[in-house]
């Protein structure tokens, strides 16, 4: 029976490539930074940012972390939206590890309103916890890989630079943001004192993400790294799947978005099935099944019976997300299944 992974793009495999660069590429020891393949990485990943220095980890939540943690004292405030993935999905790393308080603000579609960010900052009082940090997530996973307006961005950095406060992106999917945007990643950068961003999902690498910043920050960030047990060996292997992530993969992502408007008009043909277009910017796609007699997980169950992998959301909704290991032919093989159930 064949099987399709639609339930993440961190399913993702190397590409052929990746798996000749594995075999070729130069290394060394990145801790004591000599891992020549990481360093062409890191400068690669900094210099398509526009920032000056970049740090590889092993995984988003670590990259996260290292911001948090770099950019924040114990006992400080970070601001975040209340369904993001450093507030949700990340173990509570951010309070037990960085010692940070989150102040989590309701977005509407993972976008926070810009006045109630700064009505949020705290003035100095002995009684509070100082702000230090400002958060946001682009693309907004649980909003259903939805794009921050470039406005709201421009709004948020304006409130941070009149307090003075950092602002630090979890740009998990920032290169599929840039794809929906039609512009340079740099410009959604611009707005960011550190980003990270993963090269294992729509990107294709099997490990790996990239934290960029200023020289300053990336100076605490590797100690940090070192510190939560992040320093690699010859991690030139992994790192050379990252360099073709950034200069060959993010073409994939238009392709990626594509699959996922075919796929979702073709669901919202399908009685019982909706999918609200105006929320569909990327590849992740939030299907209702309010109007069906199942829940989620048995539907997910049923799907998977007939070779599907997707994500329950809730009672009433499930996920399917698009990437590069499916075809256009995979998503009409897809939408055949999808009828019969």
């Amino acid at each position: 029976m064949k099987v399709m992974d639609l339930r993440s793009d961190t399913v993702t495999t190397p590409t052929k490539d990746m798996y000749q660069e594995m075999q070729v590429a130069p290394l060394g020891d990145d801790v004591y930074g000599d891992d020549p393949s990481v360093n062409k990485l890191e400068a690669l990943a900094a210099q398509n940012l526009n920032k000056e220095k970049a740090l590889f980890v092993p995984t988003g939540t670590m990259g996260n972390l290292i911001a948090v943690m770099a950019h924040t004292r114990p006992g400080d405030e970070i601001i975040l939206e209340r369904n993001s993935h450093i507030f949700l999905y990340e173990a509570a790393g951010a309070s037990r590890i960085a010692g940070v308080q989150p102040l989590a603000i309701k977005g509407i579609d993972g976008v926070m309103d810009p006045k109630e960010v700064e009505e949020s900052i705290r003035e100095e009082n002995i009684h509070f916890p100082t702000t230090g940090l400002i958060c946001v997530e682009n693309t907004h996973n649980m909003a259903g890989g939805m794009v921050q307006p470039m406005e709201n961005l421009q709004e948020l950095r304006a409130i941070a630079d009149q307090y003075k406060l950092p602002m630090h992106l979890d740009g998990a999917r920032v290169f599929n943001a840039a794809v929906a945007l039609d512009c340079d990643i740099k410009e959604i950068a611009a707005h960011f004192d550190s980003i990270m961003f993963c090269l294992s999902k729509g990107l294709s690498a099997p490990v790996g993400s990239m934290l960029v910043g200023e020289e300053g920050f990336i100076e605490r960030a590797r100690k940090l790294r070192k510190m939560l047990g992040g320093g690699m060996r010859q991690a030139g292997i992994l790192a050379s799947c990252g360099i073709l992530s950034i200069e060959q993969m993010t073409v994939q992502l238009s392709v990626d978005h594509q699959n996922a408007q075919i796929l979702s008009k073709g669901l919202n043909k399908i009685s019982g099935f909706s999918v609200n277009l105006d929320k569909m910017h990327t590849n992740i796609i939030n299907v209702s099944i309010k109007d069906r007699n199942i829940s989620s997980e048995k539907l997910v169950m049923e799907m998977k019976a007939k070779g599907i992998l997707a994500n329950a959301r809730g009672k009433d909704y499930i996920r399917l997300v698009t990437h590069k290991d499916v075809t256009l032919e995979d998503i009409h093989y897809a939408l055949k299944i999808m009828e019969s159930i």
